[in-house]
Formats: structure tokens, C-alpha cells, sequence
């Protein structure tokens, strides 16, 4: 059920559009591994996935699968299989039947089919389920009867389309389990379209972010959090920080002073923008000294956002900051996410405390 999977140049521009959908995307896929297409609506994400799974046919260029060409072959000869957000079941069928569906048009008999299908209903563990009418399930059983579905025809390649985004976030949390637990027992290679980065980050073992048809960075998700190749990864990725300044030997001038290149990272000579995550950001007492790797930042706390356990705060800084009203700082600004119970008022002074390590320059 595992087969290598990469798009070379996919370009889809559909009728009496002005633009491209998808934009010479280009990526590739491990067997067994979990790719994650992750980005905003109108971002192109979806019509890769359809154009991989071959409900839309590609402008131009080429979905190989294990090195063979398949953009030209019908869906069902591809050795794909998709979940949608809605599950799609059949009513008039029972659970079982529903998953033993694509055996029994195959030509396989109908004891063999079921036999077969109630392998895979306890992959996704609804065993005992399968004399149950589908309308009898809830949205969370109804998903995972589409799940077994799907793997019971032994897909090369499965496709998510969005498939637990109708759900309540505690059973979102399940899915994410379960999905683990199926790619740990059967290894499919897995492609999922989500809007959603915290999700693909619990999934994936590779993101492809696009904005408007074009891949922005195919990487791992640690290093779209801490290393985006652009300013739009950085706030697709929910990054927060961005310290324009000038690169000189590998040395960031910006506010905040001077920040050294991390060892074995690199820093082009000229303009570019420092940015480091919120979640990096450590608050320290006033007039706190920097520890080795470290480089400290008087701020006052400008304002204060409750995030459930978490608060995140926007420091400014002192020098901008002086005696000017709560929220009327102009210039950069840092972020910083600190536990709810912790006290730090607005106006309350404090230090900054940035790892050198979790910073890096891209381009303004």
C-alpha cells in the first residue's frame, strides 16, 4: 500500500481564468510517508489533491507514481483512494457493505468482500459495527467508515481531502491518534490537504505550503516553524516577529541590535529581515543579563492577549516605549507567549531573552 509520489511543474489553469490555480508545483512524496498540502483558501491546495487523484486534468506537467506517468490514466487505474470532509457513505448500505463496496464491483464475491472489509473496520476500530446502518453513526464513526473504505481497496497512494475538519476538536484529536496508529500498522503513503498548520504538524512528516497556486516551501515542519524561506512562510506559519535591518558579516543590525548567525547558518550581505518565533521569546526580570547564546532586549509590556493557559504579550521597545500611552508604540515590536498565571502587566518593564539559535534572515 506504500508507493512513491511526485508532481514535476503540475499547472492547472481553468477556463476564462486570469491566473493560474496551480502554478508549476513541483514535489515529491516517500513511500510511506505523510505529506501534508497545507495553506490558505484560494491557495491551490485542493486542486492538486483532484488533479493527483485525477478529478481534474492538469494544464501541463507530470504525477509519477513509483516513476510512471499516471496524469493521462483514469481515476479508478491510478491506485488511488480519497477521503472527502463529508464522508460520502452509501445509505442504503450497511457499514460493512459500505467498506466492502470496491471489492464486490471488482468481481470478488460478497463473502469474500466481507470477510475482508471487517479486517480494515478494526484497523479503525469499529469492530462489531459492521450490521450497523450508516445513518445510525455519528460524524466521527461516519469518518472513519470512510477511512476503511478507502484502505480496503489497498490504495498506492491515499488521499485526505480536509476529511476531519467537520469535527469537534476532541474528535479531531482521535483521528489524528487514529491515522497514526493505521500508518504504523499498514504504512500507506498519505497526502492531505488541510488549512489547518497545527493539524499538519500533528500528521505530517512533510508540509508543501502553497499561497496562490505557487509552493512556497516543501520541508519539514520544524523547519517551517523556525527556518521559512520567505516572509510569507514566516506569517503563513503564524509567525509573529519581523526585525528589518542589514546583514554585515553574517552579523543582523536591526532595534534590537546586533544577532550573529547561528553556527553552520549563513546570512547574506544586505537588507533582510530577522525573524524568530513568539514561542522562543523568554521574559526575563528588568535589566536581566543575557546567558551564553542569548541576546537580551529591555521592553515594556505594551499589551497583553489571553490565549487560554498561555498569555501573549507585545513588547516594545524601551528606548520606543518611554513614557508613550499603553498601545501608542510605533516601530518593531517583539511577541512572546508566557503561562497565564504569570503577572506582567501593561507598562510593566522587563528583559527579552532571545536564542540565537531559533533566529534566522529572509528576505523583506
Amino acid at each position: 500500500m506504500s508507493a512513491s509520489l511526485a508532481l514535476d511543474a503540475l499547472t492547472k489553469t481553468f477556463d476564462g481564468a486570469d491566473h493560474a490555480a496551480v502554478d508549476a508545483v513541483s514535489f515529491s512524496v516517500a513511500p510511506g510517508e505523510c505529506l501534508a498540502i497545507l495553506g490558505p483558501s484560494g491557495s491551490g491546495k485542493s486542486t492538486v489533491l483532484r488533479s493527483i487523484a485525477g478529478l481534474d486534468v492538469p494544464s501541463s506537467g507530470r504525477i509519477l507514481v513509483d516513476g510512471a506517468d499516471v496524469a493521462g490514466l483514469a481515476p479508478e487505474r491510478r491506485g488511488m483512494a480519497m477521503v472527502f470532509q463529508r464522508p460520502l457513505l452509501f445509505p442504503h448500505l450497511s457499514v460493512l457493505d459500505n467498506v466492502a463496496f470496491a471489492a464486490t464491483v471488482a468481481g470478488q464475491s460478497k463473502r469474500e468482500a466481507r470477510a475482508d472489509a471487517t479486517q480494515f473496520l478494526e484497523l479503525v476500530q469499529l469492530a462489531g459495527f459492521g450490521s450497523r446502518p450508516v445513518t445510525a453513526l455519528s460524524g466521527g464513526q461516519e469518518q472513519r467508515v470512510a477511512l476503511a473504505r478507502a484502505l480496503a481497496a489497498r490504495p498506492r497512494v491515499l488521499l485526505l481531502d480536509e476529511p476531519f475538519s467537520a469535527l469537534d476538536p476532541e474528535l479531531r484529536s482521535d483521528m489524528h491518534a487514529l491515522l497514526a496508529a493505521i500508518r504504523a500498522q499498514v504504512a500507506p503513503t498519505v497526502v492531505m490537504v488541510t488549512h489547518d498548520r497545527d493539524e499538519a504538524a500533528i500528521v505530517a512528516d512533510r508540509v508543501a505550503l502553497l499561497k496562490r497556486g505557487r509552493l512556497l516551501q516543501h520541508d519539514v515542519v520544524e523547519r517551517l516553524y523556525t527556518r521559512p524561506v520567505s516572509l510569507d512562510v514566516s506569517r503563513l506559519m503564524g509567525g509573529r516577529i519581523e526585525l528589518a535591518g542589514v546583514v554585515r558579516d553574517g552579523v543582523h543590525e536591526s532595534a534590537i541590535g546586533r544577532v550573529a548567525a547561528p553556527a553552520g547558518e549563513t546570512w547574506a550581505d544586505g537588507a533582510g529581515v530577522l525573524v524568530v518565533r513568539q514561542e522562543a521569546v523568554q521574559v526575563a526580570a528588568a535589566g536581566a543579563s543575557a546567558p551564553e547564546g542569548f541576546v537580551a532586549v529591555d521592553v515594556v509590556v505594551a499589551e497583553r492577549r489571553a490565549r487560554g493557559p498561555r498569555a501573549e504579550l507585545a513588547l516594545a521597545l524601551t528606548d520606543q516605549a518611554a513614557d508613550a500611552p499603553a498601545g501608542s508604540v510605533d516601530g518593531p515590536r517583539l511577541t512572546a507567549e508566557v503561562p497565564a498565571s504569570r503577572p506582567l502587566a501593561i507598562g510593566e518593564r522587563a528583559t527579552a531573552l532571545i536564542p540565537r539559535s531559533a533566529c534566522t534572515v529572509v528576505a523583506g
